[in-house]
Parts: C-alpha cells; structure tokens; sequence
C-alpha cells in the first residue's frame, strides 16, 4: 500500500496564514524524506482555519523545495474556474516539474454559499450545475490535441475526487483514477466498489485505481494521540455551528469539549479519525484500506503544534517500514 499526504495547510491560533503555508513547505520537505509517495494541497476560501485558498500557487513553492515527491492539488473545485485556465496552469507547471504534477479535480465550492458567490464573475445569476461539461473540457484541453492548447508542455496525470456516488461514477465513466474523501464521508466504501465494477478502460489508465483521503493523528501513546484529537474535534464542532476558527491550543479545546453533551472521542458525529500510537494507526489505516478496496491512502492531520504534526508522519512513516 502507498502511503501519502493531504494536506489542508491549517492554521493554528495566535499564527497567520503565511506562517501556515511556510508550514507546509516545512512538512512536503519531511514527507519528501521519508518517502511519502505525493503531496496533495488542498482549496479552501474564507476558512480561519485552512490557509490554502489556491493550490496551483503553492504547488510550484512545494515542488521547488523538494525533489522526489509527486505534488498536486486535493483538489481545485473546477466549477469556480475555467477549464482552460487549469488546464494552462498545470500544464504549466508539469512542464517545469516534469514528471511530479498531479491535478487533483473536485466539484464541491470548498467554502459557504456567500464566498462561492463571491468568486464567481458573473453574479446575476447562480453558476450553472455544469460539471459533467465542465470536466469533459478540461480533458480535452489536457489532450494535447485541442487547438487552444497547442501542447507545448506534457500534461498533468489527472485524478477525480469526490465523496458522493456521483464522482464515483464519473470518474468511472471516463477512466480516471478516484479518490475518495473518507474523512468527509466514512461511509463510502460502496462508491469505490462501484468505481471498480463500472470502470471503463481510457488512455489516462487501463485499470481502475482508487485511493483514499483519510484523518489520522500518531503520536507515542493512544491517550497522548487522543489528547491531540482535541484541537481538530473543537475546529470542526465549530466549523459545523457556523463560527469558524483557527485550530485551537489543546488545553483550550479539552476545556471547550468538556462541556459538550457527548464525551469528546464521539465528536464530531459522522467524521472518522484514526487516531493512536503508531501500531494502532498503522492498523487503522490498514483497515479502512481493505474496506474501500485502496491501492493509496492520503492521510490527512490537523493538530496544534506543528512540531508535533511533523512527529505523527514520522511515526506513521516509520510503522509502515518507509525510507526514502
């Protein structure tokens, strides 16, 4: 199984949006090292919490400071965008990383309603639910062959994400490799078994190759890795009530949960976490591959302190026997 990184760029209380995306070139370096497979940045717009509202900026920063590692976008939400626009951006950037560029596609808005107004430049009327056109376009122009993208660069490898029976059978239909986002949606093992049964062979790949996004926090023991949980669990209870926030200090979020109805592990409902030492994460991460039938895991960790954040991948790195 291939281990790699997904990471959201967060932002952690008392530190600035800048501080978080210099974390994350700190964080591609060590996955770099430790044999990570790729480095996938995420597209938020007007999160406290998550810093990257542009993966396509910050893909170029990462692969320049590293020199083995895959990097790409997890995902650009294609309906805020033109096609072609993407397809020049990456094709761009596969040509000066020749070999390392993925382009990660999502459909979802990647923030509220109001931000995704916000981003669209015709605001009479609401964007049109175009995907499917919208997708069909930018594989055209990532061809090669389209005359508004003459080819002067190789293009990009090409993955559809999603957590919804749509994006299972679209990236079916048209034979592209699929992602799915566990740690939005645990409950979509039955997609990835659709994708597989329904694959149509393309020229982007014969056969069908599915990984997953999963959150996962290691530290030394299950009770310190559980305590960590704490920051992630109150950002997301508070995400979910409207009131966004930066990732809060551990003592501050244990304090917050406390007072919640239900005892902290149990928050929030319908998120999953793999969350323990590195045998119990190892297991965990294990476990919920065979589930979805996945070749890849991308794993995902919020916490903090990034120095600690840095330590959960080196101990999940080290559990799985990785080197670089």
């Amino acid at each position: 199984m291939t281990l790699s990184v997904l990471d959201q760029s967060p932002i952690p209380e008392g530190q600035t949006a800048g501080d978080a995306l210099r974390n994350t070139i700190d964080l591609a370096r060590l996955a770099d090292d430790l044999g990570f497979h790729r480095y996938w940045l995420a597209e938020h717009h007007g999160a406290a919490s998550l810093a990257c509202a542009s993966p396509e900026v910050l893909i170029g920063p990462v692969a320049s400071a590293t020199t083995r590692i895959r990097v790409g976008s997890g995902g650009v939400m294609l309906p805020h965008y033109s096609p072609l626009k993407v397809a020049e951006s990456f094709s761009m950037l596969e040509g000066l990383y020749r070999g390392r560029i993925d382009l990660g596609i999502g459909r979802a808005a990647g923030t509220s309603a109001r931000v995704a107004h916000a981003l669209q430049r015709d605001r009479r009327q609401p964007m049109p639910d175009d995907f499917p056109e919208q997708l069909a376009e930018l594989i055209a122009f990532l061809s090669n062959k389209h005359p508004l993208l003459p080819g002067h660069f190789a293009s990009p490898a090409l993955w559809l994400l999603g957590s919804s029976p749509q994006s299972a059978e679209w990236a079916a239909a048209l034979g592209l490799p699929y992602t799915f986002a566990d740690f939005i949606n645990p409950a979509g093992s039955a997609y990835t078994a659709y994708y597989r049964r329904h694959f149509q062979p393309s020229e982007h790949i014969p056969e069908p190759r599915t990984s997953i996004a999963i959150s996962a926090i290691c530290a030394d023991t299950d009770e310190e890795a559980m305590s960590l949980s704490a920051s992630l669990r109150m950002m997301l209870v508070m995400l979910f009530r409207g009131q966004p926030i930066p990732v809060p200090p551990v003592d501050k979020a244990a304090l917050f949960l406390a007072g919640e109805a239900l005892p902290f592990p149990m928050l929030p409902g319908g998120r999953r976490f793999v969350i323990g030492s590195p045998l119990t994460v190892r297991q965990g991460i294990e476990d919920v591959a065979k589930e979805y039938g996945a070749e890849e895991v991308l794993i995902v960790t919020i916490v903090f302190d990034h120095a600690i954040r840095r330590r959960s991948y080196e101990l999940i790195a080290s559990a799985f026997g990785m080197s670089s």
